[in-house]
């Protein structure tokens, strides 16, 4: 085992719990979703590739109901506040996966097996000039994308690791009738 991983000599990732998470939708004025390509760290970095970019998602921190987390987390990874979006759907239960192999330990400091995820799709009513990828959170927060941009929903599952894949699926799946079919 690599030394930043922190399980027990012995243990498997299956043995792990999933890490609580919340993930977002957000949909602009004409159904497209944010998609963000994030900073490569690593070796899970050398496996993304052209699969880098994502939906804003992040960790549920004690006493946050996970719609909370979901307006934290945007705001912390887009600049977005919570009085810029509407509240479209929650998704009908939670979407986990699988951390692969040759990532296993690298994130979370080999505590989780993976993440379970409860997905939230909001309308963004504000103008692209609030969405602020370097500086987010009013730049109290660490930039974990390098580039932005909207995109039709069904896409995602494409441009997404594809050990993210099956939730993607399911989230597009959930929010199908936000977004503008290509």
């Amino acid at each position: 085992m690599a030394d930043h991983d922190t399980r027990p000599v012995g243990s498997s990732l299956a043995d792990l719990p999933y890490r609580p998470c919340v993930g977002i939708a957000l949909f602009n004025r004409d159904g497209l979703v944010f998609a963000g390509r994030r900073r490569g760290e690593g070796a899970l970095a050398a496996e993304t590739g052209a699969h880098a970019w994502q939906m804003p998602q992040g960790g549920i921190d004690a006493g946050e109901t996970p719609r909370e987390a979901a307006l934290r987390e945007l705001y912390e990874e887009t600049n977005v506040r919570p009085e810029a979006v509407r509240f479209l759907a929650e998704a009908p239960g939670w979407f986990s996966y699988d951390l692969p192999t040759f990532a296993a330990g690298q994130p979370w400091k080999g505590r989780y097996r993976g993440q379970t995820q409860k997905w939230f799709a909001f309308a963004f009513e504000g103008a692209d000039s609030e969405i602020d990828i370097h500086r987010p959170g009013g730049g109290a927060h660490k930039a974990e994308f390098e580039a932005w941009r909207w995109e039709p929903l069904a896409n995602l599952s494409e441009l997404i690791i594809p050990f993210k894949r099956p939730v993607y699926e399911q989230v597009i799946a959930a929010f199908a009738p936000f977004a503008r079919h290509a």
